[in-house]
């Protein structure tokens, strides 16, 4: 299989290890859509984003791997405390990943994580759904 598609399932596996204050689905996809009926719990889609290959030796390269983790859940857009459960949440599962080799990849390293912007709040606004989205990124060497 492919390196980002290893990585991607090596995520859903650290998310589905760890602990959070609320259960949540996760799930690898390629188009994370779903229907506003769905959101009514929290849905975390684990998504393949980039791939990019720089040299390290003269017979071996980096894979450097970003991998999207968006967690969604409708909401009432006027509760503060449902918003902020949702961005706790979201940073539960950053400190799951951050600095950590995966379980089920451990060839992969830890780089980065970002999550920018913290929540879309056109989603908020037009859909009335909570949508933060982190890109985490994994290097092999192969």
């Amino acid at each position: 299989m492919s390196t980002v598609i290893d990585i991607a399932d090596a995520v859903v596996g650290a998310i589905q290890s760890g602990s959070y204050g609320e259960p949540v689905a996760v799930e690898r996809k390629y188009r994370p859509t779903f229907e506003l009926a769905d959101l009514t719990e929290v849905q975390v889609s684990v998504v393949p984003r980039a791939v990019s290959i720089t040299t390290a030796t003269r017979d071996s390269s980096y894979f450097d791997c970003a991998i999207d983790v968006g967690v969604q859940k409708k909401v009432n857009a006027d509760q503060a405390e449902d918003i902020d459960a949702l961005m706790t949440l979201v940073e539960q599962i950053a400190d799951q990943l951050r600095m950590k080799r995966l379980d089920d990849a451990p060839e992969a390293a830890w780089v980065s994580i970002e999550n920018e912007p913290a929540f879309a709040s056109e989603h908020l606004d037009q859909q009335r759904v909570f949508t933060s989205v982190l890109t985490v990124t994994y290097r092999v060497r192969r």
